[in-house]
C-alpha cells in the first residue's frame, strides 16, 4: 500500500490492514531510529521504508491520525466477495 497509494482487497482484510497502517505512519512521523527499526521490523523492503519515512511521514506530520480511506466498491466477480479499496490521503484531504 505504501508503494502505490491504494490496494484493492476483500472489505474484512482492508479493515484488518487499516490499524496496521495507521501505527506504522504514526511511527514514520516520528522519523528517529527507534521508529525506523519499528517500521523495518514490520517491512521488510527497505525502499518501501524508506518512502514511508521520507515521503509519506513527513506528509502526515499535521494530521493526528485518520491517514487511510476505505471505500466500498461492490463485489467481486467469481466469488461474489465484497471489496473495498484502502488507499493513503492524499494533500487536500488533509
Amino acid at each position: 500500500m505504501f508503494e502505490h497509494g491504494k490496494i484493492t482487497t476483500t472489505e474484512a482484510k482492508a479493515k484488518r490492514l487499516r490499524p496496521l497502517a495507521e501505527k506504522l505512519i504514526t511511527h514514520a512521523k516520528k522519523g528517529d531510529l527507534p521508529a525506523r527499526r519499528m517500521v523495518m521490523a514490520q517491512i521488510s523492503n527497505k525502499s518501501v521504508v524508506h518512502t514511508l519515512l521520507t515521503e509519506i511521514g513527513p506528509r502526515f506530520a499535521t494530521r493526528e491520525g485518520g491517514y487511510t480511506r476505505i471505500t466500498k466498491v461492490g463485489p467481486r466477480k467469481g466469488d461474489n466477495a465484497p471489496m473495498a479499496v484502502i488507499e493513503l490521503l492524499t494533500e487536500k484531504d488533509n
